[in-house]
């Protein structure tokens, strides 16, 4: 009996061990060995999180695709109302600071993973929240599209310095 209590007690002690979480680095992750294709998809999103800083519409209407959807944590909907939204500033997104990007492509569609702190003005107030952003691309007629982009919050607190 005492050896089936001390084999529980060590079974629940390591389970909690491998369910440990570890602390997020503070460098920019990216793969070092990187294609050319893939670092075309980092240099592209790196553009686009300025054009979204400076509300370029007309830069980010040409890389949105007319189908592209757009996943946020108040709701999700499409190309339109995205730049409506941008133009607007009913979503301003300031800053977004990359601590790292992965990219994987398939065929012609491309998945980068960034993990990011947004710094953004949000329906007049200014916010900080830790995020993954998934972002698709498509590849036609030479041309890389933004098919989508979804913001899933982290529950790593925010790491950005503010300013």
């Amino acid at each position: 009996m005492k050896s089936s209590l001390f084999l529980v007690f060590l079974f629940i002690t390591t389970m909690q061990f491998s369910f440990a979480q570890h602390p997020p680095t503070e460098t920019i992750q990216t793969a070092t060995n990187n294609t050319p294709e893939q670092q075309e998809i980092i240099n592209l999103s790196k553009q686009k999180w300025a054009w979204m800083a400076d509300k370029n519409v007309d830069s980010l209407d040409v890389l949105f695709d007319d189908k592209s959807m757009f996943v946020h944590m108040g709701g999700s909907w499409g190309k339109t109302q995205e730049l409506a939204t941008i133009k607007s500033g009913g979503i301003w997104y300031k800053k977004a600071e990359i601590y790292s990007v992965i990219v994987n492509i398939f065929g012609n569609t491309a998945i980068l993973l960034n993990d990011i702190d947004l710094q953004a003005v949000v329906g007049g107030n200014e916010v900080t929240n830790p995020f993954m952003v998934t972002e698709v691309y498509i590849k036609e007629n030479g041309k890389w599209k933004m098919g989508s982009l979804t913001f899933s919050h982290l529950m790593r607190p925010d790491k950005m310095d503010k300013q």
